[in-house]
């Protein structure tokens, strides 16, 4: 058990670190840890208690340059539209297998909505590389859209911090309210998430792994305040070629069935 203390911690280290430049990761990285060690149901309610209370610690951080406008224009019919992917992956066959990839001693199933998904952020990092589409700002009017559609494909296919931070970083935000905007729009999702996660797993097995819980969470907070504290020796430039990179990463693990 001491391994997985270990594992669990390093990760939550270096994914709060990271997330707390791209907007996205750690839930990324820290799932697929604690289904090593545990059920995935009471490994994805794990997760969610850990990203939900680093986020307000992150939040308590960086309040003071959260655009609020922004938050209104994009959180709320993001969280709306998540709701309505949610119930939709519920309803419809959204799973349709386009191909199959044998990796890690196994088959994974790459979906139509996973296929999808990743050639839309390939297409984002391509645009990026155009100097006159890298410079370019999406208009305020344009939040509404881009929070409904990171909304529905967050909740349809759970990627949201994924799609937020690449509608956000396209929102012409200084690289402080960037960060401090995403975690609050994130903790506004968090809380919708949580509910669900707890009317699907036992309490009692989360507080019968209570001990290392804290450790990730411990792990994950001094890896924000460190993300915090070396702020001001980032750029935005850097913090995008960072998103970029990260983007082009994650949309590689959705295709070749890592992810």
């Amino acid at each position: 058990m001491i391994t997985a203390y270990i594992i669990v911690g390093v990760v939550a280290f270096f994914g709060s670190l990271l997330t707390f430049y791209s907007g996205f990761g750690l839930g990324t990285l820290l799932t697929p840890v604690f289904v090593l060690f545990f059920p995935v149901e009471l490994a994805v309610a794990m997760t969610g208690i850990v990203h939900f209370l680093n986020n307000v610690f992150k939040l308590n951080l960086t309040y003071r340059d959260i655009d609020w406008g922004v938050v209104k224009r994009f959180g709320i019919p993001a969280v709306i539209a998540s709701f309505v992917g949610a119930w939709l992956l519920g309803k419809l066959s959204v799973d349709t297998i386009i191909y199959q990839v044998e990796i890690f001693n196994g088959v994974k199933d790459i979906t139509a909505i996973k296929l999808m998904l990743s050639l839309l952020m390939i297409l984002f990092v391509l645009l990026e590389w155009i100097p006159k589409f890298k410079d370019a700002a999406f208009a305020p009017s344009l939040m509404p859209l881009g929070g409904i559609l990171s909304g529905f494909f967050g909740g349809l296919a759970g990627f949201q911090g994924v799609l937020r931070s690449m509608f956000l970083l396209k929102s012409g935000l200084s690289k402080e309210s960037y960060i401090a905007t995403g975690i609050a729009i994130a903790c506004f999702i968090d809380v919708t998430r949580l509910s669900k996660y707890f009317t699907d797993v036992d309490l009692n097995a989360l507080v019968f792994q209570k001990s290392i819980i804290l450790i990730a969470l411990f792990c994950a907070l001094i890896g924000a305040y460190l993300g915090n504290k070396w702020l001001n020796k980032v750029t935005i430039n850097q913090v995008q070629q960072l998103v970029s990179f990260l983007l082009m990463g994650f949309s590689l693990c959705l295709l070749t069935g890592v992810l």
